[in-house]
């Protein structure tokens, strides 16, 4: 079942953006950059490892770096249920 975006920031998860430098198959001195994105959870990242993992495995270009960053873009101290809006002219 796949959850939506909200649910998923309710529970501590934080949009991670990732860009991974790699070199090209066939020109090694070449470098190439891809960027990914997902909902991950911090420190642990488990999605972000799972998807290196993935690289490692079954895409050509061997991986030079990967930077990342990570936002969390909903604390639960932040979310409050609203039972009803007033709206002024």
């Amino acid at each position: 079942m796949l959850r939506s975006e909200t649910e998923l920031m309710l529970k501590g998860y934080g949009l991670t953006t990732a860009e991974f430098f790699y070199h090209m198959p066939d020109y090694t001195h070449v470098l190439n950059s891809f960027v990914w994105q997902e909902y991950d959870i911090a420190p642990d990242h488990p999605k972000l490892f799972e998807f290196v993992e993935f690289w490692r495995k079954e895409i050509e270009g061997p991986l030079h770096s990967v930077r990342f960053t990570h936002r969390k873009m909903l604390s639960s101290g932040e979310w409050r249920n609203v039972k009803g809006e007033f709206v002024l002219h």
